[in-house]
């Protein structure tokens, strides 16, 4: 298996809240409820330590309530090596209902200096010379300048390691001025940075919207439309879409880091184009039934993938600037330094 650094620069701990409907306003009582260590880029850290590689934590972490981190990471087995900075690590609020409807609270993060950002890109330089991919997931802190994450990414991406980026906003243009592999918005996130509202069922615009995405310099753009599937544009390997199962929807929290990691692992697995989309987006079906990421060893997982749909809709690649997340390297350890 490979070795995959996981950055997340604003980590959350996640306060779920399950209950049958949301009342504002009102008093309302949880069905459930949990504390869990969060952040889209140590999701899928978890996932793709469940999945078998050898996977590190990165980005920055609140010092003063970082021992759920501490526990998680060991829980995970994966290495950590967030960067402490003062103060405490946000706290996310998440209510999910019965229907699968999901209101988050999200607190904005500790706010960041330069000379901590600065320390952060020498702790980063040292690991990338043995890293397979990299993925970049989730917003920015306060204090993080956009400028600034366009160099981070351009900083990974000068060490020939692949970026697999996905965050939202401001941060998602930034983050593809540094040339990343690839960049997974979902729809909402994806009609935000082209400036326009988008269909999710209108395909010809949502083609469009993924051929922008490559013209600005990105090899693969995955769009994840929830229930309506995922459509993937690879200059690699042409235009895909993957239509999940029906399943009950619990949790919609970690479908898409879910589905980010499913796919890395089935690229760095060396799965053919078709059967890493139906895995993905199985993998994010399954997820859905629950809270957390997505169980790859659940009883019915390949069923799953046998009952989703991928089509080829153009077997044309683009073959500009092709940079895929690469295997581990012949002759290097697999322990690590």
């Amino acid at each position: 298996m490979a070795d995959v650094l996981c950055l997340t620069l604003n980590p959350a701990l996640d306060l779920s809240i399950e209950l049958g409907e949301l009342h504002p306003g009102a008093v309302n009582r949880a069905e459930h409820s949990r504390l869990d260590a969060a952040g889209k880029g140590h999701n899928v850290a978890r996932l793709l330590a469940a999945l078998g590689h050898r996977v590190c934590a990165g980005g920055l972490l609140g010092a003063d309530n970082d021992a759920p981190f501490i526990a998680a990471f060991k829980d995970w087995g994966v290495e950590d090596a967030c960067l402490r900075v003062p103060g405490s690590t946000r706290v996310n609020v998440k209510l999910s209902e019965r229907d699968g409807r999901v209101s988050d609270i999200n607190g904005p993060g500790i706010a960041v200096i330069d000379a901590q950002l600065d320390d952060f890109e020498i702790q980063l330089s040292h690991r990338l010379h043995r890293i397979d991919a990299c993925v970049i997931a989730g917003s920015l802190p306060p204090g993080f300048a956009l400028e600034r994450f366009t160099r981070l990414v351009a900083l990974v991406v000068a060490h020939g390691v692949p970026v697999w980026l996905d965050t939202s906003g401001a941060a998602l243009g930034a983050g593809m001025e540094g040339r990343p592999t690839m960049v997974k918005p979902n729809e909402d996130e994806l009609a935000e940075w082209l400036g326009v509202s988008l269909d999710p069922d209108d395909r010809p615009a949502l083609v469009d919207a993924c051929e922008q995405l490559l013209d600005c310099g990105v090899d693969e753009a995955v769009v994840s439309l929830g229930a309506k599937g995922v459509l993937w544009r690879s200059r690699e390997q042409g235009l895909l879409a993957a239509y999940p199962p029906s399943v009950e929807v619990k949790s919609t929290v970690c479908a898409g880091d879910t589905l980010l990691g499913g796919l890395l692992h089935a690229r760095l697995a060396g799965f053919d184009a078709e059967r890493s989309l139906a895995f993905a987006t199985a993998l994010a079906a399954e997820c859905v039934r629950h809270v957390g990421v997505g169980d790859p060893s659940c009883d019915d997982f390949s069923a799953l993938v046998a009952a989703t749909r991928v089509e080829r809709l153009d077997p044309s690649p683009c073959p500009e600037r092709t940079t895929t997340a690469r295997a581990p390297r012949d002759g290097e350890s697999s322990q690590r330094e």
